[in-house]
């Protein structure tokens, strides 16, 4: 049996001033999030680096608007450059984070009238540029890629608010409580044969996630809910740290030579977990997703559980696949956009939700929360899809390929919807803590079961 219909989207369907519309709207949206970003800290916050892995959040402020500039202005509307000056300042492939402050950025006055000006030239070019007839604007895909952009550093800057130190500069309220979430079963079984991974017609999709491509699997189980902290927690508190037997030589290495012993932000105090959370100390939620855990330290959970971490095609499959049509659906709940009823997504709560929330958002296999709350750290490099093509740029993921990276997949409660889909792939080294990472484990089926 083949997938039927495969890759149809709702969203391939709009006609061009739906796009024109929905791009002003999520640009919108973006440099809303950006301002208050930078806005809720004073300007010294602004410069400083708080961690040698973030950059100083008024060069994220200043890189936004250059990229924009670049692609918007002057690719899209053929503008002379407002600063070529600055171009190689704000080139994230020129300068490493950890150099940046020694940079000559401009200041946060100047930053903030910066990306003003780009951004009043921007909708100029987006009201009057036709939105067919060249692939960087077919269906508005410029303007959503730089909306996504923004998110996409918006997410780097939330990052930067969790490391930084001092009084708390965000708030937001708690997600909601589940319901029923004990009556979850523990897993789900994905059933052998193939299904549509990628997409062909998703309008900003962006390169790695293309093209649309048959992909069978054996049958396998995955896990109804991400980790919780409860579950993290046993592997801490049975020594998972101290056992080599758990860990790839590379992460037991990492381990040894960094002192780990539990997820980036815990400490234990008078027999208690607890966690640092954007400025607020407060004890370990035990039924929200672990977080900001690397994919050392997943892969060593799974192993000490019996299990893995599933594959990406696994991951996508359980988020996608829709049995009863045999097609793959952009979102687990189906093709309509994220509503917050579905995920825990945009920046709405400043941590993730308790597992088993959101049962509007589950899979048709019922698969909880595989979008939004927190990235899922999956077993797989970060290849290019058979039949990949860069576009618009082969910085964006060619030069990322290889099996230095891990895939992770879903986003997390500090993504936007624009910058969050089911074919959406994210990536990063296997160390990576300071991220808004989690997971949730698989098995192997028996073929009786598959």
């Amino acid at each position: 049996m083949t997938p039927q219909t495969p890759d149809r989207t709702a969203a391939g369907t709009a006609d061009p001033e739906t796009f024109r519309q929905r791009a002003v709207e999520m640009l919108t949206t973006a440099r809303s999030r950006t301002a208050a970003l930078t806005g809720c800290v004073e300007d010294p916050d602004l410069t400083a680096q708080h961690s040698p892995l973030m950059s100083p959040l008024v060069w994220d402020l200043a890189h936004i608007g250059n990229q924009e500039e670049q692609w918007l202005l002057r690719a899209v509307g053929g503008h002379e450059a407002l600063r070529p000056d600055i171009d190689k300042v704000y080139d994230a492939f020129e300068h490493p984070r950890a150099e940046r402050p020694s940079l000559p950025l401009l200041p946060p006055d100047e930053a903030r009238a910066y990306v003003a000006d780009v951004r009043a030239r921007v909708l100029d070019v987006l009201e009057t540029t036709q939105l067919q007839g060249r692939r960087l604007v077919e269906n508005g895909f410029a303007f959503g890629m730089i909306a996504q952009h923004e998110q996409q550093h918006d997410e780097t800057m939330l990052i930067t608010h969790q490391l930084r130190r001092g009084a708390p500069a965000l708030t937001a309220p708690p997600p909601p409580a589940p319901r029923d979430a004990a009556a979850l079963p523990t897993e789900v079984l994905v059933p052998a044969g193939p299904f549509t991974m990628g997409t062909s017609t998703e309008p900003w999709a962006l390169d790695n996630e293309r093209p649309a491509h048959e992909k069978p699997l054996a049958g396998y189980f995955i896990d109804t809910v991400p980790v919780s902290n409860s579950d993290y927690a046993r592997f801490v508190d049975s020594g998972g740290y101290d056992d080599p037997r758990w860990w790839i030589p590379e992460g037991w290495a990492y381990v040894r030579e960094h002192g780990l012993s539990a997820p980036l932000f815990w400490r234990r105090e008078a027999g208690q977990w607890l966690r640092r959370r954007f400025g607020v100390v407060e004890p370990v939620p035990p039924q929200e997703p672990v977080l900001h855990v690397s994919w050392y330290e997943a892969d060593a959970y799974a192993r000490w559980a019996g299990r893995r971490l599933p594959s990406e095609a696994e991951w996508e499959k359980a988020a996608r696949h829709d049995p009863s049509s045999g097609r793959s659906l952009r979102y687990p709940w189906g093709d309509a956009d994220p509503a917050p009823e579905h995920a825990n997504l945009g920046q709405r709560h400043l941590q993730p939700a308790p597992v088993g929330s959101y049962p509007e958002g589950a899979s048709p296999l019922g698969v909880h929360q595989l979008i939004g709350d927190v990235w899922e750290w999956t077993s797989s490099d970060f290849l290019p899809y058979p039949g990949f093509a860069p576009f618009p740029y082969r910085e964006y993921s060619e030069v990322f390929f290889g099996d230095g990276l891990k895939v992770l997949r879903g986003g997390s409660f500090a993504v936007d919807p624009v910058a969050c889909r089911g074919t959406f792939r994210n990536w990063d080294l296997p160390v990576r803590r300071q991220i808004f990472s989690g997971f949730r484990t698989a098995r192997d089926a028996h073929p009786e079961a598959a």
